[in-house]
């Protein structure tokens, strides 16, 4: 049986500010830059080891707080399961082995809580590593020789992919909050006494960074390539990151134009290839960037397939039935004629992507209702069977990669950057050509204006991308509510779960964590603390213009 650890913590006690960490050792969980140069040998086909520790990071068990009794610090996977946690799709069980329940209560708001200083924390430790990788450069980059602008660029569009990742969760979306205050911003060679004195920068001069970086990584990396490592960030993948900053401010025919650069080259995941669970390996033809988890180097239980994934024999999912499952609301406006509604199973517990599967070991068997003492529980209703197991269905190793960007993501930007920039109907066009060729042959687009072609386009993306960390990414750029709930109807939500948040509500904003506060005089211990935690039903007559 697997116990779940205590999740909150005195923070002074186990962790250490951002703005403190110089002083941090590998035991404090921060990689040093000792430790950027001993990944290499771990990963190969990196020659640059100056930037191998930047991408380690990413998908490192541990990668905060360095303590194994904290089974959802397994880097960026479990920010992005936070995010979905927080928004209206992603249901899962009001359980002691849900790692993510404060995140589904919104009580990860609390300073001293543990999932609110990994979800600030992480962002600022893959920022420190690119700001070692920077200062070592010096300012000079362009009469560089080649291989050291190749690494500055990438070292510069992760910081930046950093700042987006935290920007628009700890203030209200760019177009409406330009000058309030956001995160601080953190830059190489800063002394000891301005990291203890870093006040939030504005949200303009945040994404003003952001886009000068990747403008700025766009160019060092001209002529980069980094062969099949996609772990890697190359221009494609910069001019990605870019078309996602350009969307979360509002600047749409920036973003389209973008999201073309990054797209070519790369083709969607065919209908046939969505016809069985996928979403779990770094090479496939549509990935764009992703994190690699090679067997050695995946955590067991504290990886993202144990807690997202339904296929791992040793999963916290599996073990303990806390599958991840999409919320019915949702689910009942996907057509049946969409390859799509396959991704979860039905009310029956049936999907089709099942048909023909064996969990190892286990041959001729429904997987769905299969159950193996001390390995897996029968399904849930709804249960999520998209992401798949690159080792296999029923295997013990948990070493699928996690995905950052692939081509739909980029084609649904491009999408709604022309939609919301006049080409209304280029981008309906577009729309329709895309779902009916990969997706759902019967679909046909009937929104007109571009706000309903806005709203169209979230709800293809709340299907796509379900489960892949962009649910709160877009609640927060469209200004929408947090709709779980209709009336007296909480669908398949836990009691505790089953509630609407409003669209302007500041308890919507990420909390700093108290051990920040406490060492970063700039910050405010009352910064962000407005609002209140919502209760049960709370706000059921909102509706989000997808789900009504």
């Amino acid at each position: 049986m697997i116990n779940k650890y205590i999740l909150v913590l005195p923070v002074a006690a186990v962790l250490a500010s951002c703005s403190a960490m110089d002083e941090m050792t590998p035991e404090g969980s921060v990689v040093t830059s000792d430790q950027v140069y001993e990944t290499t040998d771990a990963i190969p086909d990196r020659t640059s080891a100056d930037v191998a520790g930047i991408y380690s990071y990413a998908g490192q068990t541990f990668a905060v707080l360095g303590r194994s009794t904290v089974h959802n610090d397994f880097g960026y996977p479990s920010v992005c399961i936070c995010q979905d946690s927080n928004g209206p799709d992603m249901v899962c069980a009001n359980s002691g082995y849900n790692w993510f329940s404060v995140s589904y209560e919104y009580t990860d708001r609390t300073p001293n809580y543990i999932v609110c200083y990994l979800r600030y924390s992480f962002f600022y430790n893959q920022i420190r590593l690119c700001n070692e990788v920077l200062a070592s450069y010096g300012s000079d980059l362009a009469n560089a020789p080649a291989e050291t602008r190749y690494s500055a660029g990438q070292a510069k569009a992760v910081r930046a992919f950093d700042y987006l990742c935290m920007a628009p969760y700890y203030q209200f979306r760019y177009q409406d909050s330009k000058d309030l205050p956001c995160v601080p911003i953190v830059r190489e060679n800063m002394s000891q006494t301005a990291y203890t004195s870093n006040p939030r920068a504005t949200v303009e001069e945040v994404y003003s960074m952001i886009i000068t970086d990747l403008t700025e990584a766009i160019s060092l990396l001209d002529g980069y390539s980094r062969g099949a490592d996609k772990s890697r960030v190359d221009q494609q993948v910069a001019y990605g990151i870019r078309a996602r900053a350009y969307l979360s401010m509002g600047m749409f025919k920036e973003a389209a134009e973008d999201a073309e650069r990054a797209l070519e080259g790369y083709t969607p995941y065919t209908l046939q290839e969505v016809s069985t669970p996928a979403f779990c390996n770094l090479t496939d033809h549509n990935w764009m960037w992703g994190i690699l988890q090679e067997s050695d180097q995946q955590g067991g239980l504290i990886s993202w397939p144990s807690h997202l994934g339904s296929f791992s024999a040793n999963g916290y999912t599996t073990q303990t039935g806390v599958y991840k499952r999409i919320s019915t609301l949702l689910y009942d406006k996907i057509s049946s004629t969409d390859v799509r509604k396959g991704w979860w199973t039905n009310e029956r517990n049936a999907s089709p992507l099942l048909e023909g599967l064996d969990w190892l070991g286990y041959e001729n068997r429904d997987i769905a209702s299969l159950t193996i003492p001390n390995v897996k529980v029968r399904f849930d209703n709804y249960t999520v069977v998209k992401f798949g197991m690159k080792s296999g269905i029923g295997s013990t190793d948990n070493a699928s990669d996690w995905c950052i960007m692939r081509a739909e993501e980029m084609i649904l930007t491009r999408i709604e950057g022309l939609a919301m920039s006049g080409q209304e109907s280029e981008a309906r066009q577009q729309l329709e050509d895309f779902v009916k060729t990969y997706r759902d042959p019967e679909y046909t687009c009937t929104a007109t204006t571009a706000q309903e072609l806005q709203n169209e386009i979230w709800f293809q993306r709340r299907i796509e991308l379900w489960g892949e960390g962009f649910s709160m990414f877009d609640i927060m750029r469209l200004r929408k509510p947090v709709v779980r709930i209709h009336g007296t109807s909480i669908y398949n939500w836990p009691d505790a779960y089953a509630f609407n948040i409003s669209a302007d509500d500041p308890y919507l904003l990420l909390r700093f964590p108290q051990q920040e506060t406490n060492t970063n005089r700039a910050i405010s211990p009352t910064a962000n603390v407005a609002g209140n935690s919502p209760v049960t039903r709370q706000n059921s007559d909102l509706r989000d213009g997808v789900t009504d």
